[in-house]
C-alpha cells in the first residue's frame, strides 16, 4: 500500500514522538506506512499526493485564530504551506484527516469561523453524533455517544455551508466535520489514550491549557477516565483509504 503522510508541528521531541507512535498504533500502521514530516523543524518538502494514500494532520501548539501579529515566523510559514497544500487536497477531494489542529487548518481554509468561544479544558468529554454523523462511513461502529479526550483553546464556532457537522459536545458544538466526501477534521483526539495524554500534560504544563501547579490534578483526573472509542475513527480512515 501507499503510505499515509503525517504532518506534525510539535517542537518537543517527547510529544512529537508520542504522537507519531500513537498514530501508528491506533491506525494499525508500521513506520513504512506512515511518513512523518515535522513542519516546525523546517519547510514542507514537495508533496506528491499521488504517492500517498491520505494526509493526516496531528495536533500542536498553534492557534489559527491568534492575531497575525502575535504569530511566530514558524507558525506563519506552516500556515502558508498548509494552505497551499489544502488548495490541492480540497480540489481533488483527496483523503484528509486533521486531528485537533486539523480543525483550525481545514476549517479556516474552508471559511469556518474559528475562535476561542468553545475551547475545552484537558480531559474527557461526551461526544454525540449528529444524524449525518450516524450515516458517515468514518463513524461506522461508533456509538451515538462516546467519551473522547480534548484540550484546545480554539474551535469552530460556525461551519461554512459546504461542511457537514458530524459530531459535537455540550461545550463544543463542532467536534467533527466533513467537507466534500473525503476531507475530515476532529476537535477531539482519536490517537490518544491515557498514557499519551499524560505525556502531553507533562510536556505542555506551561502552555496555558491549565495552571502549571494544577498539572498533577489534571493527570489524576485523566488516570481515572475510560476512553476507548475514538481510535476506531482513525482506524476507519486508514481502512477506508489505504491503497
Amino acid at each position: 500500500m501507499k503510505p499515509f503522510l503525517l504532518l506534525a508541528t510539535r517542537a518537543e521531541d517527547d510529544a512529537a514522538d508520542e504522537e507519531y507512535a500513537s498514530f501508528l498504533r491506533f491506525g494499525g500502521l508500521d513506520e513504512g506506512q506512515l511518513h512523518r514530516v515535522r513542519l516546525e523543524a523546517g519547510p514542507m518538502p514537495p508533496v506528491d499526493l499521488n504517492s500517498y494514500s491520505g494526509v493526516i494532520v496531528g495536533g500542536g501548539p498553534f492557534n489559527s485564530s491568534d492575531p497575525e501579529e502575535s504569530k511566530s515566523p514558524v507558525q506563519l510559514r506552516v500556515e502558508s504551506e498548509m494552505a497551499k497544500l489544502l488548495d490541492d487536497v480540497v480540489a481533488r477531494d483527496f483523503p484528509f484527516f486533521g486531528a485537533c489542529y486539523g480543525v483550525g487548518t481545514l476549517g479556516r481554509h474552508q471559511g469556518a469561523t474559528v475562535d476561542r468561544r468553545y475551547g475545552e479544558p484537558v480531559g474527557p468529554v461526551e461526544v454525540r453524533l449528529t444524524p449525518e454523523g450516524r450515516r458517515d462511513p468514518l463513524l461506522e461502529g461508533v456509538p451515538d455517544t462516546f467519551a473522547a479526550y480534548v484540550g484546545h483553546k480554539e474551535a469552530v464556532a460556525e461551519l461554512p455551508a459546504q461542511a457537514v457537522n458530524l459530531a459535537g459536545s455540550a461545550t463544543c458544538p463542532v467536534q467533527m466535520f466533513r467537507v466534500k466526501f473525503n476531507l475530515y477534521a476532529t476537535q477531539f483526539h482519536p490517537e490518544l489514550d491515557v498514557a499519551g495524554l499524560l505525556t502531553r500534560i507533562s510536556v505542555y504544563r506551561h502552555a496555558g491549557y491549565f495552571e502549571p501547579d494544577e498539572a498533577e490534578t489534571v493527570m489524576d483526573a485523566v488516570r481515572g477516565s475510560a476512553v476507548h472509542v475514538p481510535p476506531r475513527v482513525l482506524r476507519n480512515f486508514v481502512s477506508r483509504y489505504a491503497s
